[in-house]
C-alpha cells in the first residue's frame, strides 16, 4: 500500500513555511493534503497512522553519503546502508563516487540506480567523479554523467589540487547545471597528518592535520566560483577560518555553499585523547559536552581509531565556530559523511586506521541535541538544513509536502531519550564513537514514496 493518512501530527515544512497541527493524506505515493481537515478527503479504507504528540516533516535528505557498492560491499551494501538511513529518518541520500570502480563513466551510474531500484529501501541519487578514477589529473565525461542521471560531481575524499583543472571542472559542470561538491584539502599542507594539528596532537605524539589545509581550498572554491557562476559546495567544513571566509563570500552573493556534520560540532580534538571534556580556546577553561551530561557519557581509551576522521576533529573553538555558521545561516545543509569500514580495519595503530565513521542513525538526534535543545535554533530551522536546502543545492524535486509531491515523509519526537546500541545498526560496519551515548531525539517512522519503509509505531490501521 502507498497510501495513507498521518492524523495529529505537528507538520512542519520549511518549503512552504508550514508549522501547525494538521493532518498528512498520502494517495497512490504523493501528498494529497495537508492541512486540519485532510482527513476529511480520504477516500474509504485509507489505513491511519496516529502522529499525535510527534513532528510530521518532509522526508530528510542526506547528501553525503558512502554506500561503498560496487566493490566494498564487505563494508557496506546499498541494502544496508539504505536500512540504515531508513532507520535515521532519511528518505533520500547521495552516494559517493569513490567506489571500485569509481563513479567516472554512465555505465557504473546505470549499475547503482538499477542495484538502488531493487535493494534500496530508499531513494538513492547518484554524485559523479570529477575526475578519471579519482586522479585528479584528468577531467571525467562529465556531460556523460549527467545524462546518466547524476545529481552532482565530486572527487569525495580526494580533492582536485591542479587549480587549472578545476576551473575547467567547474565550466564543464556549469554547462550541465550540476553542483560541484568539494572534499577541501591541500595535500601540501596536510601532508601525512592524522588529527587537528594543535595541542593534543602535540600530547599525543600524532602528525598535525591543520585547519589552514582545509581553509586554503575553500579560499580556492570561492574564487573559482566567482570566476565562473558553478555553484560550489563545501564538504563537511570543520575549521572557523572556513566558516569566517564562507560567510564573507556568500555576503558578496559568490554561489558558494556548504554542509557540517556531526561529529564536528558534537566533538573536538580532546575525543582522540579519550576526554569527554572540551578546554576553551586560552586551554584553562574546561566545560562539559554541550547537551551531554558527563554521566551519560562511555568512556574510552586514548588514540581510539573511531575518533579519527578527514577532516579530524578540531579544536573547541573551531567547534563552536561550525555551531554559530549554522545558527546563522552561513552553513545551511547538514550530512553524515557516512563512511563504514571493517573492524579489522580501525582495529590498528592510530596513524594506520583509515579516516571516517558511520553517522546515519545518530545525525538527526545529535543535530537536535547541539542545535535545537541548546536553544540554538528553532526546530524549522534545522529541519530545512535537512530537506530544502539539500533539494534546492542540487534540484531535485524532494524536501517538501506541497501537494502532488512524492509522499516521502519522515515522522520525528525531537524529546525521545535513548542510548545507541551497536547490536541495534542497521548498516554492516559499526565505527562509530556514538555507541553507548544517551541521546535525544529520533525518527520513529520513515516513508518512501507512501509507504512505510521503518517505523518505530503501532502499525496503521483501517481509518
Amino acid at each position: 500500500m502507498n497510501s495513507l493518512l498521518l492524523s495529529g501530527g505537528r507538520v512542519i515544512d520549511p518549503a512552504n513555511n508550514l508549522d501547525l497541527s494538521a493532518d498528512v493524506l498520502i494517495l497512490d505515493g504523493k501528498i494529497a493534503a495537508v492541512g486540519p481537515d485532510a482527513s476529511s478527503a480520504a477516500p474509504a479504507g485509507v489505513e491511519r497512522l496516529d502522529v499525535s504528540g510527534l513532528v510530521v516533516c518532509p522526508g530528510l535528505i542526506d547528501i553525503h553519503v558512502h554506500l561503498r557498492e560496487p566493490g566494498q560491499t564487505v563494508k557496506e551494501t546499498i541494502a544496508s546502508g539504505t536500512a540504515a538511513a531508513a532507520r535515521g529518518g532519511f528518505t533520500s541520500v547521495v552516494c559517493m563516487p569513490n567506489t571500485a570502480p569509481v563513479v567516472d563513466n554512465a555505465g557504473t551510474v546505470a549499475l547503482i540506480r538499477d542495484r538502488a531500484r531493487q535493494h534500496g529501501l530508499v531513494n538513492v541519487f547518484v554524485a559523479g567523479a570529477i575526475t578519471r578514477n579519482i586522479a585528479g589529473e584528468e577531467l571525467a565525461s562529465i556531460g556523460s554523467l549527467r545524462r546518466a542521471g547524476v545529481v552532482a560531481i565530486t572527487d569525495d575524499g580526494h580533492c582536485v589540487q591542479n587549480n587549472e583543472l578545476m576551473r575547467r571542472a567547474c565550466e564543464y559542470a556549469r554547462m550541465f547545471d550540476l553542483p560541484v561538491m568539494d572534499h577541501c584539502q591541500d595535500y601540501s599542507l596536510v601532508t601525512d597528518g592524522v588529527m587537528h594539528e594543535g595541542y593534543w596532537s602535540t600530547v599525543l605524539g600524532l602528525r598535525g592535520w591543520p585547519a589552514a589545509g582545509e581553509e586554503m581550498i575553500v579560499a580556492r572554491n570561492i574564487l573559482l566560483a566567482e570566476l565562473t557562476g558553478t555553484r560550489i559546495h563545501c564538504q563537511h567544513l570543520s575549521a572557523a577560518g572556513s566558516v569566517e571566509l564562507l560567510r564573507h563570500a556568500k555576503q558578496r552573493g559568490i554561489p558558494i555553499s556548504a554542509e557540517a556534520c556531526p561529529h564536528h560540532f558534537t566533538l573536538t580534538d580532546a575525543a582522540v585523547a579519550g576526554s569527554a571534556k572540551f578546554w576553551s580556546s586560552d586551554g584553562r577553561q574546561v566545560f562539559g559536552m554541550n547537551g551531554v551530561p558527563e554521566s551519560d557519557l562511555p568512556s574510552w581509551p586514548p588514540y581510539d581509531t573511531t575518533f579519527k576522521m578527514n577532516p579530524p576533529l578540531r579544536s573547541a573553538a573551531d567547534r563552536e565556530a561550525v555551531l554559530a555558521g549554522l545558527a546563522d545561516g552561513t552553513i545551511e545543509i547538514l550530512a553524515s559523511d557516512h563512511a563504514p569500514h571493517c573492524d579489522y580495519e580501525k582495529e590498528v595503530e592510530f596513524d594506520y586506521a583509515p579516516f571516517g565513521i558511520t553517522g546515519l542513525e545518530t545525525e538527526l538526534a545529535l543535530s537536535l541535541m547541539q542545535l535545537v535543545h541548546s536553544g540554538r535554533m528553532k526546530l524549522s530551522a534545522l529541519i530545512s538544513k535537512f530537506t530544502v536546502a539539500p533539494a534546492q543545492l542540487l534540484k531535485i524535486r524532494k524536501g517538501t509536502l506541497s501537494v502532488g509531491a512524492d509522499a516521502d515523509v519522515t515522522v520525528l519526537d525531537p524529546d525521545r531519550e535513548w542510548r545507541f546500541d551497536r547490536r541495534d545498526t542497521a548498516s554492516k560496519s559499526a565505527n562509530s564513537p556514538f555507541y553507548g551515548w544517551q541521546l535525544k531525539g529520533k525518527a520513529v517512522a520513515t516513508i518512501v514514496g507512501g509507504r512505510v519503509v521503518w517505523s518505530e509505531l503501532t502499525a496503521p490501521v483501517a481509518a
